[in-house]
């Protein structure tokens, strides 16, 4: 029996022989690079495919589609490469700074959001990632992840040769592109979903095709339904009476991961973009890629093993690129996808959910122990830390966790919706509810950072709360993100509701159009607008001075006061403790909990000298970054 290293070499041997007679000899670098990461391409390639007779070819196949990608490479990329292998921790620094937004909504097309770059840059934006913008079907496009084209752009935004000098022009800029790689499905009018509705075996396998019901309601036994308006379980019928596996709306259809050729030609596409110029692909769906009757095709082994195929094949050809993972599962499994082999960056949804869950409840008891027990992750990977961003709000906290601090998990979710929509008496809040399951009661919430934080409302202390949830963010290490807009305060748009394309959608209340006129006011101090953003820019601007701030080790720390969440942030020197009152009231953190700490601080935001052996006492919604 060959061990996995001797397997691997036999495999390499092969598929030198297969490029020997096609290529000409293999680039130096790209063989340095065969060398390190070809035998972890086969460890994950094979144990997904290892049982086919033809696993071999289609390695050989894949590792053609690298060579040829490498060889398309432009050099000012391989350039970048080659740095990035040298500094593999580039995206820890606390200089680093997120903004997403939709192409149209915020710029109008890919011209528009060049444009822009002075703007981001008077933001302080290293990242930028700009939300689906391939070509999708005009009336059912989810938003732009329901995929016609991998490498088109939606005409009405550019073309992809305006993509590719935008992530140029970004790049002189400081800035990442991120783009999604909507990998777990495509649209149904996409072209291999096209071939295979026509009958053509070769793309019909592309797909999960059943004839009948028989597997179809096999399957349905154990999945959820993730768009109960859209359609019952997991499958949607063809015209012709056949059933295709369609987890998402029913125009978007589940591609085959048990088909290589279906992993090599995504390979190809994720390639692609990287040679355009994409800096980090967020893995759309990562949870759902792998299906298994008998179970709930989630966060299955194969799901992961896939993801660090990909990375492999990433690492020989473009290892400038990074991955991030959207995995809006239990807690437990989405830091599964967090390490330098799969997913390097990772959404932070229970950080997220538990912000907003705090801000409700004027408690910080569920978002400590969250801190405390679930943000620990491996020092060479980052969260992407965020108050909201273009999909919905669900309340992801394990059940468990929520017990063991006497919390009923589903009356508090109920809770959370209610006041997040505003059917809780006293709630701030203007948002609205999606997807809601009237057999299981079951819902996510919509709205702009603006609306569910009550400057809609005219609550007093809203651009206080908008300034306390980034502050979270911008201090709890990783990647902040800011939903580009929420920086001067954007309220929800309604219009979507005039709109047959959206209506059905209440995610578009909160993608509204570009806030001009809130833009014209940001350097106003007597306007909201001047307040959000004059708050912002000094906590962004503090957190790039602050050493303590890069990276992602965070330490708890226990405020004797529930209303009142504290953590550390250790540095070589000392460390930052940050202070935040999640109630509309004055709250003390008593001096017993300084007893280990220097008896004064400063506070970075502020300036202002702090005592820690006496009582403390913060304004309601008040927070501290405090230097000790």
């Amino acid at each position: 029996m060959l061990t996995l290293a001797q397997q691997a070499r036999a495999a390499r041997a092969f598929v030198d022989a297969a490029l020997a007679t096609e290529h000409a000899p293999v680039d130096p670098v790209l063989a340095g690079r065969l060398d390190a990461h070809f035998p972890i391409l086969f460890e994950h390639y094979s144990a997904v495919y290892g049982d086919r007779a033809d696993c071999l070819d289609r390695l050989a196949d894949l590792v053609r589609l690298l060579a040829d990608a490498w060889a398309e490479r432009a050099d000012d990329l391989k350039v970048l490469d080659a740095a990035r292998e040298a500094d593999p921790g580039w995206f820890l620094s606390n200089r680093m700074l997120g903004g997403v937004c939709y192409v149209d909504r915020y710029a109008g097309d890919l011209e528009g959001v060049r444009s822009r770059i002075p703007y981001f840059k008077e933001l302080g934006l290293t990242y930028l990632h700009l939300m689906p913008l391939f070509a999708a079907p005009e009336r059912n496009s989810d938003g732009g992840y329901a995929v016609s084209s991998y490498r088109e752009v939606a005409p009405a935004l550019g073309d992809m040769a305006t993509l590719q000098s935008l992530a140029a022009d970004l790049r002189v800029a400081g800035i990442s592109l991120v783009v999604d790689l909507i990998f777990n499905h495509t649209s149904n009018e996409h072209a291999w979903a096209q071939r295979a509705l026509a009958g053509e075996p070769e793309y019909e396998a592309y797909y999960r095709i059943f004839p009948d019901r028989t597997m179809p309601d096999a399957y349905d036994k154990t999945t959820r339904e993730i768009f109960p308006d859209d359609h019952r379980g997991s499958f949607v019928q063809l015209p012709d009476g056949r059933w295709v596996w369609s987890t998402f709306y029913s125009f978007q259809w589940d591609l085959n991961y048990a088909n290589p050729a279906v992993f090599n030609a995504m390979a190809g596409e994720l390639l692609f973009l990287a040679n355009v110029g994409v800096d980090i692909l967020r893995m759309d769906a990562v949870a759902f890629i792998w299906k298994e009757l008998g179970t709930s095709c989630e966060s299955l082994p194969q799901a992961h093993t896939l993801l660090r195929a990909f990375n492999a094949v990433c690492r020989i050809t473009a290892p400038s690129v990074l991955f991030k993972s959207e995995a809006i599962v239990h807690p437990d499994e989405v830091v599964q996808y967090i390490s330098p082999e799969e997913c390097q960056l990772s959404y932070n949804p229970l950080q997220m959910a538990l912000t907003w869950e705090a801000l409700a409840t004027r408690d910080a008891s569920l978002l400590s122990q969250a801190l405390e027990r679930r943000h620990a992750i491996d020092p060479g990977c980052a969260w992407v830390n965020y108050v909201r961003s273009h999909d919905d709000i669900g309340w992801t906290f394990a059940d468990e966790d929520a017990a063991e601090l006497g919390v009923d998990a589903a009356a508090h979710r109920r809770f959370l919706n209610a006041f997040y929509v505003n059917r809780f008496p006293g709630s701030f809040a203007r948002g609205v509810p999606f997807q809601e399951n009237p057999r299981t009661g079951d819902a996510r919430v919509s709205g702009t950072t603006a609306s569910l934080a009550g400057l809609e409302s005219g609550e007093p202390g809203a651009a206080q709360r908008i300034l306390l949830a980034h502050a979270i963010a911008l201090s709890t290490g990783g990647v902040p993100l800011v939903y580009l807009g929420d920086e001067v305060g954007q309220l929800n748009d309604y219009g979507y509701l005039a709109d047959p394309d959206h209506a059905g959608d209440s995610r578009w209340v909160h993608r509204p159009p570009r806030p001009a006129d809130r833009y014209a006011e940001r350097n106003d101090p007597d306007s909201d607008a001047g307040t959000i953003y004059r708050g912002m820019r000094r906590l962004i601007a503090v957190r790039r001075a602050t050493d303590e701030l890069a990276g992602g080790a965070l330490v708890g720390f226990h405020t004797h006061n529930p209303h009142v969440l504290g953590y550390q942030r250790p540095g070589a020197s000392g460390a930052v403790l940050v202070l935040a009152n999640v109630s509309d009231a004055p709250q003390l953190v008593p001096a017993e909990a300084f007893s280990a700490l220097p008896a004064t601080a400063v506070d970075l935001l502020t300036e202002a000298e702090t005592s820690l052996w006496a009582d403390l006492e913060l304004a309601p919604l008040e927070f501290l970054w405090l230097q000790v």
